[in-house]
């Protein structure tokens, strides 16, 4: 423990960034420099830029900081340090893309959030992922109860589909009923986007008003919507794939 408090306190004093505050971790910990905030697992990559844990967010005055955050965490800065600050440096400095990436698209900044909090979107769950991948079978997905029916009778449909390619035939019919699947499912994504940004919305405002319990619903809506939103996207692609012209 002293040795890691040591080590710290050296990144912090090796070419800080020039009047940042300490950042606060938000976990009860010391607040810690940008240089130790961006070397701790995991990041929250809210703090690193000084922003509340909220979805609605200033992109452009994300982008402003994160360039500014840019020039000062450079690894070019550490030309003349020792090999192993050099190499932490550029860690840092990917470290940062890496936040910038996240926080200014609003699906991966849930996802993030969300990962803050404890919960395991199912398309973040490297266990499953791995497990999947090892046996060679494709990573199971729960069926959102809603969509039962219609998935049911879509797989048949792209069943009947790919039979029918590979033995050289087309069947229009089936190709309309894809074409008009894939035009619901489309509906239905941008209708669970729309239900997103209204649990943005909800969490935010318990957020601000903390309410735990306001929070917790929100949390679970967006845990909801995130999977459903995974499912219809997956589902978008397989149609597409399905009804796609031979190469």
């Amino acid at each position: 423990m002293e040795a890691r408090a040591r080590r710290q306190i050296d990144l912090c004093r090796v070419a800080p960034v020039a009047g940042a505050p300490l950042r606060d971790t938000g976990d009860g910990a010391e607040p810690v420099c940008l240089e130790v905030l961006l070397t701790n697992s995991p990041t929250d990559f809210f703090a690193v830029f000084e922003l509340p844990q909220k979805l609605r967010l200033d992109t452009s005055a994300l982008q402003k900081q994160f360039y500014t955050l840019s020039r000062k965490l450079h690894p070019d800065r550490f030309v003349n340090r020792p090999e192993e600050e050099q190499d932490e440096a550029l860690r840092r400095s990917s470290r940062l893309n890496d936040a910038y990436r996240t926080l200014r698209d609003p699906v991966q900044r849930t996802q993030h959030l969300l990962a803050l909090q404890g919960i395991e979107i199912e398309e973040q769950s490297k266990a499953a992922t791995d497990a999947a991948r090892a046996s060679g079978a494709e990573k199971q997905q729960a069926v959102p109860p809603e969509l039962l029916e219609e998935v049911f009778e879509l797989n048949m449909q792209m069943t009947e589909m790919r039979a029918a390619r590979q033995m050289g035939e087309d069947d229009p019919q089936l190709r309309k009923d894809l074409e008009a699947a894939k035009l619901s499912f489309d509906a239905k994504m941008e209708a669970t986007r729309a239900e997103l940004e209204r649990s943005w919305d909800e969490w935010d405002r318990a957020l601000d008003a903390g309410d735990e319990s306001a929070k917790e619903r929100a949390k679970e809506a967006m845990l909801l919507l995130m999977n459903r939103r995974r499912y219809l996207r997956n589902l978008v692609r397989d149609v597409n794939e399905a009804i796609a012209d031979p190469v």
